[in-house]
C-alpha cells in the first residue's frame, strides 16, 4: 500500500496567532512553517517535533469564522508517559477539561480530553 503514516491534522482556527501559542506553550509543539496559500483570505502553518519525522498539524485561518466547537476533526491525540504528571502540567495553563476523569481501556491505556483554544478536544493518550 501506499500509505505509510498519518502526515498531519489540519484544524480551521480563529486565530493562527493564538493558536500558534497555544499548541507551543501548553503541549511543547514547535512552529515548523508559516506559508502563504493561494486564496489570500487563508493563513496556515505547520506545527510539530523538530527532532522527529512525525505527525504534523496544520492550522488554518481563515475558512469559517464561525467554527462550531465540535466538527470534521473530532479530536487530536498525544502520546505520554505519565498521564497524571501531564494532567498537573496542563492544569497550570488553566485549561478547562472535557472530563477531568482519566479513563482507562481494557488494555490498560488511559486518556483524558481538555479543550484548545477553539474548543477542540485533545486527548492525552498513556499506553
Amino acid at each position: 500500500m501506499g500509505i505509510s503514516k498519518l502526515e498531519h491534522v489540519g484544524i480551521q482556527v480563529k486565530d493562527l496567532e493564538a493558536t500558534i501559542d497555544f499548541y507551543t506553550k501548553v503541549l511543547g509543539l514547535e512552529l515548523l512553517e508559516k506559508q502563504g496559500h493561494p486564496d489570500p483570505n487563508l493563513r496556515i502553518a505547520f506545527l510539530g517535533f523538530k527532532q522527529s519525522d512525525e505527525t504534523l498539524i496544520e492550522i488554518i485561518e481563515g475558512y469559517n469564522p464561525n467554527l462550531p466547537a465540535e466538527g470534521k476533526v473530532h479530536h487530536i491525540a498525544f502520546t505520554v508517559d505519565n498521564i497524571e504528571e501531564e494532567i498537573a502540567r496542563v492544569k497550570e495553563h488553566n485549561i478547562v477539561f472535557v472530563d477531568e476523569a482519566v479513563t482507562t481501556l481494557p488494555n490498560g491505556a488511559k486518556y483524558v480530553f481538555f479543550y484548545g483554544p477553539d474548543g477542540e478536544w485533545i486527548e492525552l493518550f498513556e499506553r
